[in-house]
């Protein structure tokens, strides 16, 4: 288990946990900007919205690097903020139901299939590259291992599900799975809150 003091950034799974959450961060900013690139270029509207939805792993791994080993105070904080950020997301796929059922989008096999197969692989990729932190009591490093854990889960079956969704005739499934993936954000927003809150009265003094 790793330490929350003195700062975990000094020791050999701090040091460890930051190298390799630095390359999440960077690793998912790069193929982000590829499959944008790629989804101008042929014009992929649903393809676009995959690549910038990658935008908000890029931000919570991001931020999660950044403060790392900074201090107590601030890991908690982004602990939180990373909680903010996954409800946004699940208000974000709220918005994008809505406007699939205001304005239905064409239907791509081969885009689709691309965003599921590279959604599943760096899921897991981010998965076992955090397992060796999974029992840590930092809450910052906590909050990040279940948002990879919580991730691989629903984008395995989310993906799979949604495209097959996607490709069948009528497209009420494809909606009910983005409210469950909704649903779903939301529950890691509070599992985060809870976790933060428990570590705060467990420190609480009698």
């Amino acid at each position: 288990m790793l330490k929350l003091f003195p700062s975990p950034a000094h020791d050999v799974e701090g040091r460890a946990y930051a190298r390799r959450i630095w390359a999440i961060a960077l690793g998912i900013l790069v193929f982000a900007a590829g499959q944008c690139a790629w989804a101008l270029a042929i014009d992929s509207r649903q393809l676009l919205k995959d690549g910038l939805d990658w935008a908000y792993d890029v931000a919570l791994y991001g931020l999660a690097a950044f403060v790392f080993g900074r201090s107590a105070r601030a890991e908690r904080a982004t602990a939180l903020l990373i909680a903010a950020i996954l409800g946004l997301a699940g208000l974000h796929t709220l918005y994008d139901l809505w406007d699939k059922v205001a304005n239905p989008r064409p239907i791509d096999p081969l885009t689709l299939g691309f965003s599921a197969a590279s959604a599943i692989l760096i899921a897991f990729l981010v998965v076992g590259l955090l397992w060796r932190f999974h029992g840590s009591a930092n809450p910052l490093i906590q909050a990040t291992w279940l948002t990879s854990r919580n991730d691989a889960l629903a984008t395995l079956i989310g993906a799979t599900l949604i495209l097959a969704a996607r490709l069948s005739p009528v497209r009420w499934p494809e909606y009910v799975l983005d409210l469950v993936y909704a649903g779903m954000s939301f529950q890691a927003t509070a599992a985060i809150v809870r976790a933060e809150w428990r570590a705060r009265l467990e420190q609480r003094p009698d």
